[in-house]
C-alpha cells in the first residue's frame, strides 16, 4: 500500500489506496475529536495486548517482550498497512471505513458490546452484532401477542418470526423462497400483498423511506445491495421512489387492508422494541376500531 500526505498544517490530507482512510479536517474539528481519537487508540491497543499469537493461529516466535499481538501482526490479519495501523494507535487524524472497523473487530475477537463501542469511538453508525435471542424465543414472543398480528424483522427487513394472525393477514412468509421473505419484497413485488393495502402508494413510499433511513449505514452490504437491485427490476415504483432519496424515521401509523375473507381491517402499527445489536425489531398491529377487533378471529378461523 502506498500512502501520500498532501499539503501541510491543519488542513493536510492523508490519502491512500485503502478505502476509507483519507480525511480532511479543520483545526477546530481536529481539536474537538482529539480525545475521541485517543480513546479509540487506547481501546485498540488494550484489545491487541490481551490477545496471544496462539489465539489467532500465529507462532509466538523469539524475542517477544509482551504477550499480546504486535501491531504488524494485527495489521496483517486485518488487511491494512502497518504504517496506517500505527497511525491509528498513535491517535493520528485519519478516518476509518466501516469495512476496516469490522475487520479489526473480527481479528481482535471483540464481543458484541466491544464491537459497538469500537464503532462509536470511530463515529460510525452502530455495527450489526450477533443475535442474542434464539428463534424459539422470538417465535414465543410473537405467538404471545396473538390474536394481534406480530412479526420480527432483521437488519435487512427479512422476516425472522411471525405469528399465525400475521400470516393470515398478509400471507405466510414460509411459503416464499428464503430470499423473498422480506417486508419490502412483499409490499413492492407480490401483487397479492399490494392489493391488500387500501392506500398502497402512500404506505409503500413511506415504508421505503423508513427502510432507506434504517439501512443507510449498510448500503454496500451484499444483501442490501442485492435487494435494491432486484426490487428495481421488479417494481417501477420502487425504482422511481428509490431515486428520490426520501428518508423517514419509523412512526406508528395506520394501515388499512381490504382482506378477501375478513373485509376491511384497520391496524395501528407499533414498533415494540429494537431487540439487540443485530438490528432485529419487533412489531405488532393493534386493531384501530371495534370492527377490526371483532374480525380478528375470522382471519385464523
Amino acid at each position: 500500500m502506498h500512502v501520500l500526505i498532501v499539503g501541510s498544517g491543519p488542513d493536510a490530507v492523508v490519502a491512500g489506496e485503502y478505502a476509507g482512510i483519507a480525511t480532511t479536517r479543520t483545526g477546530e474539528e481536529r481539536m474537538g475529536s482529539a480525545s475521541r481519537r485517543r480513546a479509540l487508540a487506547d481501546f485498540l491497543r488494550s484489545r491487541r495486548d490481551r490477545l496471544t499469537p496462539a489465539e489467532v493461529g500465529l507462532p509466538a516466535g523469539p524475542r517477544r517482550r509482551a504477550p499480546g499481538l504486535r501491531r504488524e501482526e494485527l495489521a496483517q490479519l486485518a488487511g491494512v498497512s502497518v504504517t496506517w495501523y500505527t497511525w491509528l494507535e498513535q491517535a493520528r487524524d485519519i478516518t476509518v471505513s466501516r469495512q476496516v472497523l469490522a475487520s479489526l473487530a473480527r481479528e481482535l475477537r471483540l464481543s458484541g458490546t466491544e464491537r459497538q463501542h469500537l464503532f462509536a469511538l470511530a463515529e460510525e453508525p452502530p455495527a450489526d452484532g450477533e443475535p442474542t435471542s434464539s428463534p424459539q424465543v422470538l417465535q414465543g414472543m410473537v405467538d404471545a401477542l396473538d390474536p394481534n398480528p406480530a412479526y420480527v424483522l432483521d437488519a435487512h427487513w427479512d422476516f425472522v418470526a411471525w405469528n399465525r394472525t400475521e400470516a393470515a393477514l398478509i400471507g405466510d412468509p414460509a411459503l416464499l423462497p428464503a430470499g423473498e421473505r422480506n417486508l419490502l419484497w412483499l409490499v413492492f413485488a407480490v401483487p397479492r400483498v399490494r392489493a391488500l393495502l387500501v392506500d398502497w402508494p402512500g404506505q409503500a413510499r413511506n415504508l421505503l423511506a423508513q427502510y432507506r433511513a434504517d439501512v443507510a449505514h449498510r448500503a454496500e452490504d451484499p444483501r442490501a445491495a442485492g435487494l435494491v437491485r432486484t426490487l428495481r427490476e421488479a417494481s417501477p415504483e420502487f425504482g422511481e421512489w428509490w431515486a428520490a432519496h426520501d428518508v423517514a424515521p419509523f412512526a406508528g401509523n395506520r394501515r388499512v387492508f381490504d382482506h378477501p375473507r375478513a373485509g376491511v381491517l384497520a391496524f395501528d402499527y407499533v414498533k415494540l422494541s429494537t431487540m439487540d445489536e443485530s438490528g432485529r425489531k419487533l412489531f405488532t398491529c393493534l386493531p384501530a376500531d371495534s370492527g377490526t377487533a371483532a374480525k380478528l378471529a375470522s382471519l385464523t378461523a
